[in-house]
């Protein structure tokens, strides 16, 4: 039996609880890992209330992105073997001791990269990479100027920075507590709230050249009009507001291919998810509190075991 972190019923954190699950038989197509690290998103708590539907029956297991050590190769699997140290989407759960990854959906570690630094890339860090690319085939250009809407989070830290490695000047809204970490992660920071069109172009007279969106909403409905080009806009939170402003939701890759990119500009320097906290399994529900809370800063991580 392997310990797991998951929930019993759709709902709030009452509903969260320790289980006991059978070691996990990769099938076709899949790779059984011992689990170092994962990392939590809030994603999480939104499979937990139903936010992505309610057909899967609990007991699930939580969290969605992991890096550890092969244990077991499914069928059909090329590429990798017992004992290799790789990263890559859970879509099983996460938070346990053993957990299966789609082998299309993994990337090896480089040896120059932590467990925790690379459990913190598939979710965040690859939705972020997806995101600047679709913006890059629109047409975003070293030299342009990118608006990050809620830049302090997850996805934020390692958008700004991937951004900056491409040679683009970004501009990220945040409260007024993190201006500090904005600046640390390559970016302007612009306070959001009331007035923040204006503030914008006090810093960007001539407006920017596209718009990240990582909060919906609101959020980005207030900072639109400084948009210079109609429809250069990528959601990662809210469809139906990014269509609205004639733009759109961030198309995910869903390969390993991102994941191998991103290892290699944290491997580089380039890249850095900005771990926050760590937590043991244990204190696992500590960790899913604090991402709930709404308000953390780049990345938390649970720690199963021991490369």
């Amino acid at each position: 039996m392997a310990k797991a972190f998951g929930f019993v019923a759709y709902g709030g954190p009452e509903q969260q609880e320790f289980l006991d699950r059978p070691t996990p038989a990769p099938g076709p197509g899949t790779l059984r890992i011992r689990v170092v690290a994962a990392g939590v998103n809030p994603a999480d708590w939104k499979k937990r209330q139903g936010w992505f539907g309610t057909d899967a029956a609990p007991p699930l297991v939580m969290g969605s992105e992991a890096a550890g050590v092969v244990t077991a190769v499914g069928e059909g699997v090329q590429g990798f073997r017992v004992g290799d140290e790789v990263f890559g989407t859970a879509p099983g759960g996460a938070f346990a001791e053993e957990a299966l990854l789609p082998a299309r959906a993994t990337a090896h570690k480089p040896r120059t990269v932590g467990f925790a630094e690379a459990a913190a890339l598939p979710v965040a860090a690859a939705t972020a990479h997806d995101a600047l690319d679709q913006l890059a085939a629109l047409g975003l250009r070293r030299g342009d100027t990118l608006l990050v809407v809620g830049v302090a989070g997850g996805v934020g830290t390692a958008a700004a920075q991937i951004a900056r490695g491409r040679g683009l000047e970004v501009l990220g809204t945040a409260g007024e507590g993190s201006a500090a970490y904005v600046r640390s992660i390559g970016a302007t920071p612009v306070r959001y709230g009331p007035g923040v069109a204006e503030r914008l172009r006090g810093v960007a007279p001539g407006g920017v050249d596209a718009v990240l969106d990582l909060i919906g909403g609101d959020a980005v409905r207030e900072v639109a009009g400084v948009l210079r080009v109609p429809g250069r806009l990528v959601s990662t939170a809210d469809p139906a507001t990014a269509a609205e402003l004639g733009g759109a939701y961030v198309e995910r890759d869903g390969t390993a291919a991102p994941l191998a990119a991103l290892a290699e500009l944290v491997a580089a320097g380039t890249l850095d998810p900005h771990i926050t906290a760590r937590y043991p399994l244990e204190r696992a529900a500590e960790a899913m509190a604090a991402v709930e809370g709404g308000h953390v800063r780049g990345k938390l991580i649970l720690e199963m075991s021991r490369p």
